[in-house]
């Protein structure tokens, strides 16, 4: 492996990192704010759509970076999983713009609100999990080569638990990574009501996603043998990410720092499980090195030339220096513009 794909690689899966984290989040909150749909007491779909509302758009960023990194510094590895995912692939951004409609169109056509809320909360419940596939899928087993054309093998995808894994995983996470940010978004907004239900939501959701991540590594060891030695390699990572969920637990039952007699502390909770969930994918991504797809394709077979990377890094740098000030910015603003924190709908 040489330094320019390690550099490379480095980019993409901090794109799929950064985009993973905000998409569950957003996705989640299209969730939940079709469940309390209505539930006028607790007005905790009044505060997912407030948090739904502005970052939409903004995520979406990251998938399109996602793939133009894909495409422009490993076309190797791309023509593979563009032949592959074609069907899951389109479906998925079938989906995503099916969504996308759906969330414009809630806030304009009044008489259609509810129907719409529920197509987007159940269209952003099954995207993560399509999303997921990607990964499962490059871990061998599931791409065959007929006629010299490689294409997926549903029989072998539909009938492995480690598939099944991953996506009961991705469910999991978007619904507890969602409900833990909700809960500190009505935190401070001072929505006690919703802060609560988000709270509970999120003590809920929690172990079931940690037993999600612990059913991908008893699957991995049979089905992916190799990428499960591998992972052990990172032990203290994984150990790492564990302990950081207790911390993520327990600070949902600290007193409150800014509130008196409230229990918990939500903003240290998405913190620790962003930084759990950052040493668990750093676990997984150096396991799966060197290959991209396992075993046809590594990051220096699906490489671009060296003369082409540095010269598309320069300008993902200069894009990156010029967007982060903005995204910094907007979050500010997001979390914490009182006048927006505290509205309500009309």
């Amino acid at each position: 492996m040489t330094a320019d794909s390690l550099l490379a690689i480095t980019v993409l899966w901090g794109f799929v990192f950064i985009y993973a984290v905000m998409a569950t989040m957003d996705f989640g909150a299209g969730f939940w704010s079709m469940i309390y749909f209505n539930k006028e007491k607790t007005n905790a779909t009044n505060i997912a759509n407030r948090y739904l509302s502005p970052t939409w758009e903004v995520t979406n960023v990251f998938i399109v970076a996602i793939v133009i990194a894909l495409v422009s510094f490993f076309p190797g590895a791309t023509f593979i999983l563009g032949t592959v995912l074609l069907i899951p692939g389109s479906f998925i951004l079938i989906l995503l713009a099916l969504r996308s409609g759906f969330l414009v169109f809630s806030h304009v056509a009044k008489d259609y609100e509810k129907g719409l809320t529920y197509v987007s909360g159940i269209s952003g419940f099954i995207i993560p999990a399509l999303l997921m596939l990607v990964l499962p899928i490059t871990h061998g087993g599931y791409i065959e080569q007929i006629n010299e054309v490689h294409q997926l093998n549903f029989a072998a995808l539909f009938t492995s638990p480690n598939i099944y894994a991953f996506m009961g995983f991705a469910i999991s996470s978007t619904l507890f990574l969602s409900s833990l940010l909700l809960a500190d978004y009505s935190n401070v907004a001072d929505e006690l009501e919703a802060y609560r239900v988000y709270r509970r939501d999120a003590l809920i959701l929690g172990p079931i996603s940690l037993l999600m991540a612990f059913l991908i590594m008893i699957t991995l060891r049979i089905e992916a043998t190799w990428l499960y030695t591998n992972m052990l390699d990172y032990l203290p990572f994984l150990i790492g990410s564990v302990l950081l969920f207790i911390l993520a637990g327990a600070a949902l039952f600290f007193p409150s720092a800014r509130h008196k007699g409230r229990i918990g502390r939500p903003r240290l909770a998405v913190i620790a499980v962003t930084i759990q969930y950052l040493l668990a994918s750093y676990a997984y991504g150096r396991a799966h090195l060197p290959y991209m797809i396992y075993p046809d394709v590594t990051i220096e077979s699906g490489f671009t030339h060296p003369n082409t990377f540095r010269a598309l890094f320069v300008t993902y740098i200069v894009g990156f220096l010029i967007l982060f000030p903005g995204f910094v910015y907007f979050w500010k603003l997001f979390m914490k513009d009182k006048r927006y924190l505290k509205q309500n709908e009309s």
